[in-house]
């Protein structure tokens, strides 16, 4: 069903007939939503939907979506750019209701039954999809752990639960898609990555006093002893946020790592380590490059960028009370070597950087067993009196429990050519992991009680808290957030995005290459296409229903060709998606919402480089007056809605390691975000594209650009 409204009006005649509808009403009659590309439903998805839905018809559909999600799940996206009215039908009690079917309505054709019950099951669907799920990210608790504050990304709220209950106290809003938590005092400090701002909750009153500005899209927050300084880190402008909490104004700003987003600060407070989840763009086919960027908080200054070789994907950061040990939660992909590898030995090494006085030089050590991967490492904490470690394995839905005593005898007694070889010592971890305890879905945020009897941990896809006895390790009590009970098609299929139990002993999800349902800014070398061939670059996910043909040589015509068949032979080798988790995981892909863009002005309007950038962009002369031939025009190429027309062209930027040169066109949305370019990742910025990889002007017309007018070009790229 291509138009919903084409289908309604094509049977509206016969409905009328049989008094079950009459045709849309005006505008004034409908309660009408509008649409917004950022809107949000089922924590961090989107669907722009149009229209009215009610009456007890819709009850009805409700209930029967189940029995009818696989047929209409094929036909949402009509609904997305249409209005629909769905007109209440008198009352039960009122004279006009009539239980038995009308005379005129006998001779309706069984099809229209059919179409009927699709249409109103369709809006119930939507209805359903509409729902939010909290989604908790983060967590803390209060210093003296009779509070436990559940940062929910879901719902754009920070819970905050009676500890020895389980009771939710109260529900304070927040900004767009909190990240980040710092309890500091009587202030809660929430990073709102999508507005951009800092949201400084009272926790006595459970009431917003201040929002801040921030960097491009903050994912952690910290406020220093003094309260006097906090601190974001921003993914999209990959810095360090300044602020001084007196004025509430941003006074610098710190280079840190690309996709800046965890901060954690030294137990001494002298100084604060931010990491990131993309790598730093080096030069193409090399290994990953990251860092921990350390900063002296009383200078305000990067004091130090610790290297971390071979990793992409760093997430949090924890330090024994005494500091001398420090714990970072890292991905180590092998990108380098074609992914029949899978079955031979791990795609992802799931490990920690150590780090401190107490290793001297940083080593690299697996959590991963020879036959079992733990995947994600996300949240990390050290127990005060220093003996063990707990990190939460999104992938694997569990905690790993590290013996610290045995983890430092391990990594001491190694020769420097040993502690090197651990990076990939898949048999290291039997020497220092002392459990694995089983959770909820998708596990993130941690934090343990002061006595550090009772770890909690958030399960962001369960919309719960699991209570771990630290003693008896197992979970002892499960706090509910509230969630709605009803799983809609894409949350179920988001929770099969972030599970590992497909793949190949559990080694990596959908998630692992795509951080947070984005991308992990590597190439990698997909063997079906014959090793060290057709060398691919990740694409971002968001917003891209309706850009099909996938892949970058356009042969999989639909979402459930790209993951389905494809990702169980050449991915996961293990176990596949059932034909309903399939249809699940497509939805959900789908539903990817677009962030805000950055580089646009609030009122939508352009800059003047940008709009001298637009003018680049639609020119079809040469400045020699010449003609552009259309085929080599920007906008033939990057037209519509996602600036694609979804055709695959030769555009020059074919390699040697290429089977053709012929790749799908691109979506141009928030393509500031996704660096490296080109199919195969090899130019390292928008500006190579052109300036390295554009000799013969075959990618658009650039050579006769000067640098002010091609960075201009640049400008307005960056808006689309």
């Amino acid at each position: 069903m291509a138009n919903c409204n084409a289908v309604l009006d094509g049977f509206e005649d016969q409905l009328r007939d049989c008094g079950l509808s009459e045709k849309h009403r005006s505008a004034a009659g409908l309660v009408e939503q509008p649409i917004h590309s950022d809107e949000r439903f089922a924590g961090s998805q989107v669907l722009g939907w149009k229209g009215a839905v009610c009456g007890k018809r819709v009850e009805k559909a409700k209930r029967d979506e189940q029995r009818l999600t696989n047929h209409i799940e094929m036909r949402k996206a009509a609904l997305i750019e249409n209005h629909i009215s769905v007109v209440h039908p008198p009352h039960q009690n009122s004279p006009a209701w009539r239980p038995e079917r009308p005379p005129q309505a006998k001779g309706l054709p069984h099809f229209s039954s059919i179409l009927l019950l699709t249409a109103l099951s369709l809006l119930g669907t939507l209805h359903a999809a509409t729902l939010h799920y909290p989604s908790p990210i983060e967590l803390t608790l209060s210093p003296d752990g009779a509070r436990l504050l559940v940062l929910c990304e879901g719902t754009d709220e920070l819970t905050v639960i009676d500890a020895h209950t389980g009771k939710v106290e109260g529900r304070v809003q927040v900004g767009r898609v909190p990240k980040g938590l710092w309890l500091g005092g009587r202030y809660a400090y929430v990073a709102n990555s999508w507005s951009d701002t800092v949201s400084v909750v009272d926790t006595d009153t459970l009431q917003v006093t201040r929002t801040l500005k921030t960097g491009f899209e903050p994912n952690a927050v910290f406020a220093d002893q003094s309260a006097a300084t906090i601190y974001t880190a921003n993914r999209i402008s990959n810095d360090i946020s300044v602020i001084d909490l007196a004025s509430g104004v941003e006074t610098r700003r710190l280079a840190a790592g690309r996709g800046a987003s965890y901060l954690t600060p030294s137990p001494d407070g002298r100084s604060l380590y931010c990491t990131h989840i993309y790598p730093n763009i080096g030069l193409h086919r090399t290994p990953a490059e990251s860092e921990i960027t350390v900063v002296d908080a009383a200078q305000q200054i990067v004091r130090e960028r610790q290297p971390l070789h071979n990793v992409a994907g760093v997430f949090h950061v924890a330090f024994s009370s005494d500091g001398r040990l420090g714990l970072a939660c890292q991905l180590r992909p092998k990108n380098l070597i074609p992914l029949a590898h899978v079955e031979h030995g791990s795609v992802f090494g799931d490990s920690l950087t150590l780090f401190g006085d107490d290793v001297g030089e940083p080593v690299q050590v697996l959590i991963d067993e020879l036959e079992r991967y733990y995947t994600m490492p996300f949240g990390v904490v050290i127990a005060p009196d220093k003996s063990t470690a707990y990190i939460s394995t999104t992938g694997a839905n569990s905690v790993t429990v590290i013996d610290i005593k045995r983890l430092l005898e391990f990594v001491r007694a190694a020769s420097p050519r040993e502690r090197r070889a651990l990076a990939n010592d898949l048999s290291a971890s039997a020497h220092f992991v002392a459990a694995r305890i089983p959770v909820g879905r998708a596990p993130k945020g941690i934090a343990l009680s002061p006595d550090a009897s009772l770890l909690y941990v958030a399960n962001r896809l369960d919309d719960t808290v699991s209570v771990i006895d630290t003693t008896a390790r197992k979970v002892v009590r499960t706090i509910e957030l509230g969630g709605p009970a009803q799983l809609t098609p894409q949350r179920r299929g988001e929770q099969l995005f972030f599970d590992a139990r497909f793949a190949f002993h559990g080694g990596m999800s959908c998630s692992n290459c795509h951080l947070e349902s984005t991308f992990d800014g590597l190439q990698w070398d997909l063997e079906p296409d014959g090793f060290g061939i057709d060398i691919v670059d990740n694409r971002m996910l968001e917003d891209i229903d309706g850009t099909e043909p996938f892949k970058w040589n356009g042969g999989n015509p639909d979402m459930e060709t790209e993951c389905g068949p494809r990702t169980e032979k050449f991915f996961y080798r293990s176990q596949s998606f059932s034909p309903q988790e399939l249809k699940d995981v497509a939805a959900y892909v789908k539903s990817i919402p677009l962030r805000p863009n950055r580089f646009r002005l609030p009122n939508g309007d352009l800059t003047a480089a940008q709009e001298r950038g637009k003018d680049i962009f639609d020119r079809i002369r040469k400045k020699d007056r010449t003609p552009i031939p259309e085929a080599n025009q920007c906008g033939f190429c990057h037209s519509g809605r996602h600036y694609t027309n979804q055709k695959q062209v030769d555009v020059g930027s074919g390699k040697w390691s290429d089977r053709s040169p012929i790749i799908d066109v691109p979506e141009l949305t928030n393509v500031f975000l996704s660096a490296p370019y080109l199919h195969d990742g090899s130019a390292r910025s928008l500006e190579e594209i052109w300036t390295v990889f554009n000799p013969k002007d075959t990618h658009g017309v650039t050579n006769d650009l000067n640098k002010d007018e091609l960075n201009d070009l640049i400008e307005y790229v960056k808006t689309l």
